[in-house]
């Protein structure tokens, strides 16, 4: 595929945008500058370099970000900027969406794709993907705090119980969290209805997926596929 195409498919603008990109030498290659847009690739395992960013060409993105507060999982903000705001041109121009939604004041883990299906496999309630969060409360937890959420919490709006995967105090007002579900404002009603409240949350982890720890707040890196969430052996 001639280089003025990859671009335009990676989300780098217009077609003509796509071939002024192409002949400003403002993409490289292992260093070396490319300056013709008619300059054929194979696409496999092909990486641009952008800005000092390398770009991995691919049909779909999943990319992880360390989700800073006051941002918005929203393309339509109404009180904070949307956390699409830190993610660079071309993957808005491509279509990622945030995997799910973290509250304006929640931090940490949160993925973005363009891979409708995935996107799908990832939020849907019958997939049960488990994801971890750890949630600083306002007072140290009551006895059979953790009991209590394992066995089923009714929340104000369900009087169906929902229920934590695991649940553990990594300190007295310090909850590790694992749950399934993707209600509202879960974690902080699941712990409400245990007579607590939740002054800061972080999530650590989706699926097979943990945040990494030399992510900074606000970065954001790629990852290799689907396999990265879902585990080594899905399809």
């Amino acid at each position: 595929m001639i280089l003025a195409d990859i671009l335009f498919k990676q989300g780098f603008g217009t077609r003509y945008d796509c071939r002024s990109i192409a002949t400003s030498g403002a993409v490289s290659i292992d260093g070396r500058e490319l300056t013709d847009p008619d300059e054929d690739f194979d696409l496999e395992g092909l990486v641009l370099t952008w800005r000092g960013m390398q770009w991995p060409v691919s049909d779909n993105v999943l990319i992880a970000m360390n989700k800073p507060t006051g941002y918005e999982c929203s393309l339509k903000p109404s009180a904070h900027p949307s956390v699409m705001n830190l993610l660079p041109g071309p993957l808005r121009t491509r279509g990622v969406q945030p995997v799910g939604r973290l509250d304006w004041d929640t931090t940490g883990l949160l993925l973005f794709t363009d891979n409708g299906s995935l996107l799908h496999r990832l939020t849907h309630p019958k997939k049960h993907v488990n994801k971890v969060y750890r949630a600083t409360l306002s007072h140290p937890a009551a006895n059979g705090t953790c009991e209590k959420l394992l066995s089923g919490v009714v929340l104000d709006d369900d009087p169906k119980p929902v229920f934590a995967k695991a649940a553990e105090l990594m300190a007295p007002d310090v909850l590790m969290l694992t749950i399934s579900q993707g209600k509202y404002h879960q974690v902080k009603r699941m712990v409400a209805a245990c007579g607590n409240r939740v002054v800061a949350l972080h999530r650590i982890r989706v699926g097979a997926y943990e945040l990494p720890a030399n992510l900074k707040s606000g970065e954001w890196c790629w990852l290799r596929g689907p396999e990265s969430v879902l585990g080594e052996g899905s399809k």
